[in-house]
């Protein structure tokens, strides 16, 4: 009788051969896995299919081990080198590097754990440059607050830039280490405030803006960080009068002397509203409107949308009953009431100006972070976009005679998915990042009219019929937004890094930073 080959070879003291088989079964199969996730699946976004890949590495990785040790039927001896040999080949690296964030398509940013970080001025020690004293800017800001001076990042009557950066680059005046954060700046005068992470400290940091020397600095104990997400504030300040206030990553609310940077009062957000830390930290800059402080930290009883007094930091009112986004409270005139809007994290809210009563709610799917800002048009319609396969929506408002409002949508895409890209308006169209390509959206219809350009996820700002586009790579690019097709007419490279950071322009002075550095830049202007 025939024994098997197995019975014969363990009879025989012979070891049975290798098994390679189901090694080349999971590298094919992981192969067609990763050739479908990526060629010929059309999948919800990109961010969706970075994920299955790594999902099918990692399913692949450990199947290989499994292989290794208790399939192969290679000697112990050759399983336990092999084992050593992927020990180190994961342990080397993760010794000697780290991940530092992620690109806003979650792919991990690794950088060594070796690198130097060049520490960070905490105020000037020669005092305040000549012709600037500590007295309160006369002038109105050029930049007060998150997104400019109408708070949807256009300045309709801005500079006339120069078309072409190569004729005439932009002049650099300072370009200089920061804190961590993914805070813009707000200018007044003189000053460029923005916040930044200091060790275990969050930073008010007011800079000149010519020349990038700290005037002063507030610091409060806390610090928000995480792997993915990154570390330190998340909001930018906003400038009223003599007033700048700010908000942290862990939802300490403060009031300053825009002259001196000294505390006139400071409330933390969350304690006061029995909230925690969302996951991604407290990112909505705060409004400044009348004699109020309005912000969102989320929450039932009447505390997901709050405002406090300018005046004395006093509790004015609170309404909603909804968790907060990331997305920051804007003001808007909407059916002939003024009101506060926010998208938080299962729907967007229109809130009573004066009391915070809520006015009307659209649902959104929460399923991931809502972070762009809704765009409020003509004719009572508010746009709202968010990113992982989730899209772009045209609403329209309605208000009946009992005073009851309606909404109703007008259209939807999925060929607009701005994660965290705060799109602009020009002509009837909507530009805006779609998975970080530019994409252009006919307003009346919701139509594609083109989708090109790869500018990762940065940001905009519409001056007059120009686009200055922040890249995620620290690129400052010039665009003429046309919706016939993507015209590029220059760009520069302003910074390094992963850059989020929502840019600032004051006059023709260019702001931009990301959670390392921050530079200023003069802009050509027209001739």
């Amino acid at each position: 009788m025939t024994q098997p080959a197995d019975s014969a070879d363990s009879l025989s003291g012979r070891r049975p051969p290798a098994r390679w088989w189901p090694l080349w079964l999971i590298v094919v199969l992981s192969g067609l896995a990763i050739f479908y996730v990526r060629v010929l699946r059309e999948g919800p976004s990109i961010q969706h299919s970075n994920i299955a890949t790594a999902v099918i590495a990692i399913t692949t990785a450990v199947l290989v081990l499994l292989w290794l040790m208790f399939f192969s039927r290679l000697p112990w001896k050759t399983r336990w080198l092999a084992l050593g040999i992927a020990v180190c080949v994961v342990g080397l690296p993760v010794a000697l590097f780290e991940i530092h964030g992620v690109t806003g398509d979650l792919v991990p940013i690794i950088k060594p754990r070796w690198r130097s970080v060049t520490p960070v001025e905490t105020e000037s020690k020669a005092g305040l440059p000549v012709g600037l004293d500590k007295q309160t800017p006369a002038v109105a800001p050029l930049w007060p607050q998150f997104l400019g001076p109408f708070r949807n990042s256009t300045l309709p009557d801005g500079p006339k830039l120069a078309r072409d950066w190569t004729k005439q680059p932009p002049q650099k005046l300072w370009r200089q280490p920061i804190g961590p954060a993914w805070s813009g700046f707000a200018v007044a005068g003189e000053r460029a405030i923005t916040l930044e992470q200091r060790g275990t400290n969050e930073v008010v940091a007011c800079y000149e803006l010519r020349t990038g020397t700290v005037l002063w600095s507030h610091a409060d104990a806390g610090r928000y960080a995480n792997t993915v997400a990154g570390e330190g504030p998340r909001t930018t300040p906003a400038i009223v009068g003599d007033k700048v206030v700010t908000l942290g990553g862990t939802g300490i609310l403060n009031c300053l002397d825009l002259a001196t940077g000294r505390a006139i009062w400071s409330e933390n957000i969350l304690t006061e509203n029995e909230r925690r830390v969302n996951i991604w930290g407290t990112a909505g800059s705060p409004l400044v409107l009348g004699g109020s402080v309005i912000v969102n930290p989320g929450g039932n009883k009447g505390r997901s949308l709050v405002a406090y007094r300018l005046a004395d930091g006093g509790r004015a009112w609170g309404g909603g009953d909804d968790g907060s986004g990331y997305s920051s409270p804007c003001a808007a005139v909407l059916c002939g009431v003024p009101q506060v809007l926010i998208f938080n994290d299962h729907a967007v809210f229109g809130h009573d100006q004066a009391t915070g009563r809520v006015l009307w709610e659209y649902s959104w799917n929460p399923a991931h972070a809502h972070v762009t800002q809704p765009i409020v048009l003509e004719g009572d319609r508010v746009l709202v976009s968010s990113g992982y396969g989730e899209g772009s929506q045209l609403l329209q408002l309605q208000r009946d005679g009992a005073g009851r409002f309606t909404v109703k949508q007008l259209w939807r895409t999925r060929k607009l998915k701005s994660k965290f890209n705060n799109m602009v308006v020009r002509d009837g169209h909507v530009y805006g990042l779609d998975d970080g390509t530019l994409a252009c959206v006919d307003l009346a219809t919701g139509q594609l009219k083109w989708r090109e350009g790869r500018y990762g996820h940065g940001q905009f700002i519409l001056v007059r019929d120009l686009l200055i586009i922040t890249a995620e790579n620290g690129d400052v690019a010039l665009v003429e937004p046309v919706p016939v097709g993507r015209r590029e007419l220059t760009r520069f490279p302003a910074i390094t890094g992963k850059t989020w950071n929502p840019p600032t322009l004051a006059g023709d002075l260019l702001l931009v930073r990301n959670d390392e550095e921050a530079a200023c830049y003069r802009l050509p202007l027209a001739r």
